[in-house]
């Protein structure tokens, strides 16, 4: 059924009173060579029956993450979440809910972004928390920004550790064709000591650190956050794998002022990259900085308890002077479904995950530090670490796909050009069986022999 709400001579008393005789004098500013001559070469229609069978095709070109043993992490990773945050987030009051603007229609979705918040506050060790973002790298751009507001200074001296994609949102938004700053983006060492300290001067807003970075490094935040504070700087933490938070110590702990991290891990599944689920927490002296929103607790006239939209920031609220972010909202649903899933595991339970993940790792590595040739680089990890192999990475992970395993993410895709080709990063989450672990140790040595 075609859609045409207009009628011939509605359509002509339109043109008429914008002074056009035809549609294509709407286009004359277009220029001729980027035009059509004729239909875009797609089938004109297909039945509801053709249709399905057409996506099925596509959808089977797919390898489903849980059907092949899986290694694949740099920054969003395979866990289990348990069905019942599916069947709480579809539920119609929640999946249908938006933006609450009428706090006392929406008590429910204040609720749990209340809780949310506490939440999150507890696992960064930190003292207030928002109410998300859209994702973890989106986050670090805005944590940048604050500390720029904060600290009234032009500079952000970036990890060489950092996630490249992060680096590269932070450079977009906060570089010289953003809001201006310096991005002063240490060199990438897979290995060595970063001596992020010596970049710090009298111009540095802030310092930003991943923990564990990139190449699955533990770090430890205290020196670097000291080495920040004694310049008048802010230390930004990133976390991009948040089932760390329960063995790691939390970066609030380690002195940092702003911590993003992305909450995929929790509650939300690969999805094929998205929509994914940001945390960010601060203290609360700089609360009034943070983006987003902040929904807080409260009683009415009668003492009960009730939730309300305690700050938000942002341009259609404020005016825009005074406005901390353009973002627009929360990454609600998402938030949600890590809401439930925490939930369901408690302290106790995130703690029990995150010990199982660790000795995932701590077995893979081991099986494959026995394969002639490789080298596992990390020294101290969660569950994830990198590969030295005696060949070029990308051919290795090519070949291991050939073989059914997922193995890794090359380095050099993610630092083309850098001499990173022969490291291979390589996660083990709760998903990991023996068997799964086993069978990527058998065709790593297949592959390399």
């Amino acid at each position: 059924m075609r859609y045409l709400p207009l009628t011939p001579d509605e359509r002509r008393q339109m043109l008429a009173a914008i002074g056009a005789r035809t549609i294509d004098d709407l286009f004359v500013d277009v220029p001729e060579a980027a035009r059509l001559a004729g239909p875009v070469d797609l089938p004109r229609f297909m039945g509801e029956m053709e249709v399905d069978r057409d996506l099925a095709k596509l959808a089977a070109l797919n390898v489903p993450a849980a059907s092949v043993p899986f290694f694949v992490g740099a920054g969003a990773y395979k866990h289990h979440v348990p069905a019942s945050v599916d069947h709480i987030i579809q539920r119609s009051e929640f999946l249908t809910s938006y933006t609450p603007y009428q706090p006392e229609i929406a008590q429910g979705t204040l609720q749990y972004l209340f809780e949310f918040q506490t939440q999150v506050a507890a696992i960064l060790g930190m003292e207030v928390a928002n109410a998300s973002m859209y994702d973890g790298s989106t986050g670090a751009g805005e944590a940048v920004l604050m500390a720029h507001r904060i600290a009234k200074r032009a500079k952000a001296v970036v990890s060489g550790r950092l996630h490249p994609h992060y680096a590269e949102v932070i450079e977009t938004v906060c570089g010289p064709a953003g809001a201006g700053m310096t991005i002063d983006r240490a060199p990438v060492h897979p290995t060595a000591a970063e001596d992020l300290a010596a970049r710090i001067d009298a111009d540095t807003a802030c310092v930003v650190v991943q923990n564990p970075d990139v190449f699955g490094n533990l770090v430890d935040l205290k020196p670097i956050a000291e080495a920040a504070h004694a310049r008048g700087a802010l230390l930004i933490a990133v976390v991009t794998e948040a089932v760390s938070l329960g063995l790691v110590t939390p970066p609030g702990h380690m002195g940092a002022d702003i911590v993003v991290a992305e909450g995929q891990s929790i509650g939300v599944g690969l999805q094929f990259g998205g929509p994914y689920v940001g945390l960010f927490a601060t203290r609360e002296k700089y609360m009034r900085q943070m983006p987003g929103r902040l929904c807080g607790q409260t009683v009415d006239g009668q003492g009960r308890r009730g939730y309300v939209l305690t700050l938000s920031t942002r341009e259609q609220h404020i005016r825009r002077e005074k406005a901390t972010s353009n973002i627009c909202t929360n990454s609600g649903l998402m938030s949600l479904a890590f809401t439930i899933h925490m939930t369901l595991l408690g302290e106790h339970g995130f703690q029990r995950l995150a010990r199982l993940n660790h000795e995932a790792a701590c077995d893979l590595a081991d099986l494959l530090a026995a394969v002639p040739g490789v080298e596992v680089l990390t020294k101290a990890y969660f569950n994830e670490f990198t590969l030295r192999l005696p060949r070029p990475a990308a051919g290795v992970v090519s070949a291991l796909a050939a073989k059914g395993v997922l193995g890794g993410v090359p380095a050099a895709r993610l630092y083309p050009g850098a001499d990173v080709d022969d490291l291979l990063i390589v996660a083990a989450t709760e998903v990991n069986t023996p068997a799964c672990r086993a069978a990527f140790a058998a065709a790593l040595t297949e592959v390399l022999a």
